[in-house]
């Protein structure tokens, strides 16, 4: 028998919602190796209240550019990061095999990569926090982008 919080827990935290946060983040990485172990990141940054907001808000355009150095300008705020990433580990996995059943991604098992699925229809909603993460960790090695979060991966 489940208790009533972890019936609250897996209807807010299911891999089913949080795969479209996963293929979001792959759709909009661009020229970062070993990416799979980026993986870890998203779910724990995209679901935190108050990074999933700055996330949302950060802005791409010509006349104001959000860096990582804007986003996550205060680490103090970082402080349960490792805690989260820890407890989001298996909700990763299972989101990302369900990017790969539904064929939003694809492992590059050589390279530690996963590469989004070019569709001529989308079959997930792009979820906006998850773009401008990707968008954000774009261009910057796996090794700078854990030294700035203060986290490592397990």
């Amino acid at each position: 028998m489940t208790s009533l919080t972890d019936a609250l827990y897996h209807a807010k935290y299911n891999p089913f919602k949080y795969g479209e946060f996963l293929a979001s983040f792959y759709s909009e990485l661009i020229s970062v190796d070993n990416n799979l172990l980026l993986s870890q990141l998203i779910i724990p940054l995209c679901s935190h209240p108050l990074y999933f907001h700055k996330l949302s808000n950060a802005k791409f355009g010509s006349k104001s550019k959000s860096t990582i150095w804007t986003v996550f300008n205060d680490r103090s705020q970082l402080y349960d990061l490792q805690e989260r990433l820890d407890g989001f580990k298996s909700l990763t996995d299972q989101g990302l095999q369900y990017c790969l059943v539904n064929d939003w991604v694809e492992i590059d098992s050589e390279n530690l990569g996963v590469n989004p699925i070019p569709t001529s229809e989308l079959s997930f909603v792009k979820q906006k926090s998850a773009v401008n993460l990707g968008k954000l960790f774009s261009h910057l090695s796996v090794v700078e982008i854990y030294a700035l979060l203060g986290v490592t991966p397990r």
